[in-house]
């Protein structure tokens, strides 16, 4: 029966992990694309396409696979219109994981459990639009419902995370905690990295004229952020390439691109090496968790990104070798200060041996120091997270892994928890059930338990008082 009680729990003991065990585990979502001016304001959301459709690049593209013209998914059509194309596309994409999404989250918000289709679309539109009005359904209650703890929103050095302060003065029932993003400082090369500069001098009160005012400058931005809960870092590393350099070489770097001029590959990795190595050096003497974000390869179609913009369904996998840079910079860090505890994602699925064989180089003092990622965007299907899972387990420890996060702007997203639980579920009642695990619940209990949640408590340092 489609979406009952034990949908992907194939044998007893998967059942029995996940009703005994992971569907009550609280929720660290610690990566995610939230607004916290959105939580705090704590709005009731406008309707369905406004809570579901807005920003939603998942369904965007799914919906312009089934030919749906681009006015009723990102143009000026009504949101009623837009809703209606998305209901239209659901029948047809059985087999994929929002197939599931969608219904799970109908069901576990909005106690609908009618399927989505055109015929259903517009009693689904006006009933889920009337609780959407009331306060149950407004922002913080929906976090608070779906028994979330901890939200790590993605932040940029220059914000001043007023809307982090005034939640923790108000909030008590969940925290929301910045996460520090410097990917603007790194990408010298991009358009409006001048600009960039300026606003974070006005966030710093000095001025920046060398890389090493820079570089202080940075290091002001991750005490602030610390002083304000931060225990993470993120970084988008699309391409990611290594050159050694100096501070003399650098400096000139950077001189030259406030002067305008053009700078050579070369120049821009040897920057790039050089301010990531300061970074990584900051955050192993904080003790906090360094994401690497990998292999995106961003902004394909070039007559809708002049249209719409970055985020907004146009990236796909990038294909490159990845394992030389990633050990000299991690060698790098290893050699100068030591290296932080590190989350390594890829878009391309065909890095995880790599990246698997490369972390066990460095595993030291911390369980679970280095991390293989959880399946991540192309990748967080049931399919992708099997594989992810089974090559965690095949070649590091997986019973430290801290689990599954959202990466997502939607409020309705944490059903992907419960995905994802499920997926961990069905995987160690296989091993059960061919004789590779042990028939005990209390060991496989416990695990389940930490990589629900437990792990990433303590792996993040989070005070949950």
């Amino acid at each position: 029966m489609f979406l009952n009680d034990n949908f992907l729990l194939t044998t007893d003991m998967a059942q029995q992990l996940f009703h005994e065990h992971a569907k009550h585990m609280p929720i660290i979502d610690y990566h995610c694309h939230l607004d916290p001016k959105e939580i705090y304001e704590n709005k009731p959301f406008q309707n369905l396409t406004a809570a579901w459709l807005y920003g939603d690049h998942y369904k965007w593209r799914l919906m312009r696979a089934n030919g749906i013209p681009e006015s009723h998914i990102t143009g000026d059509a009504s949101d009623y219109d837009k809703f209606v194309s998305w209901a239209k596309t659901v029948p047809k994409i059985i087999g994929n994981p929002l197939y599931s999404w969608t219904h799970l989250e109908l069901r576990r918000f909005f106690g609908i459990n009618e399927l989505l289709n055109e015929e259903s679309a517009p009693r689904i539109w006006e009933e889920v639009n009337q609780k959407l009005a009331t306060d149950p359904f407004k922002r913080r209650n929906i976090i608070k419902n779906a028994n979330v703890k901890i939200i790590c929103t993605t932040d940029d050095p220059a914000d001043d995370l007023s809307y982090h302060q005034a939640l923790k003065k108000e909030e008590q029932d969940f925290k929301v905690l910045p996460t520090f993003r410097p990917d603007k400082a790194l990408n010298i090369d991009a358009k409006g990295f001048k600009e960039w500069i300026q606003k974070l001098e006005q966030v710093v009160g000095t001025t920046i004229t060398s890389y090493s005012e820079l570089v202080m400058a940075l290091k002001a931005r991750v005490d602030f952020f610390h002083d304000n809960g931060c225990r993470l870092s993120d970084h988008a590393l699309d391409v990611l390439r290594y050159q050694a350099s100096n501070l003399q070489l650098v400096e000139r770097v950077f001189a030259k691109r406030l002067a305008g001029e053009d700078l050579s590959q070369d120049e821009i990795t040897m920057y790039r090496t050089e301010l990531l190595s300061s970074l990584i050096g900051f955050y192993y003497e904080k003790d906090w968790t360094m994401q690497l974000h990998l292999h995106a390869y961003r902004n394909n179609n070039t007559p809708m990104f002049e249209k719409l913009g970055p985020d907004t369904g146009y990236d796909g996998i990038n294909d490159l070798s990845i394992t030389e840079a990633l050990s000299k910079l991690l060698d790098q860090a290893e050699c100068r200060q030591g290296l932080p505890k590190t989350i390594l994602y890829s878009l391309n699925p065909k890095d995880y041996p790599a990246l698997l064989a490369l972390m066990g180089c460095y595993q030291k003092d911390t369980p679970g120091k280095i991390q293989l990622g959880s399946g991540w965007w192309y990748n967080d299907t049931r399919s992708g997270m099997r594989q992810q899972l089974t090559m965690f387990a095949d070649n590091s420890v997986l019973s430290n892994f801290v689990g599954m996060l959202t990466d997502s702007r939607s409020f309705l997203s944490y059903t992907r928890h419960e995905y994802f639980r499920r997926v961990l579920c069905e995987l160690v009642g296989e091993w059960v059930a061919r004789g590779e695990a042990p028939n005990d619940i209390t060991l496989l209990g416990q695990m389940v338990d930490d990589i629900s949640y437990n792990n990433a408590s303590e792996y993040f340092g989070f005070n949950l008082c």
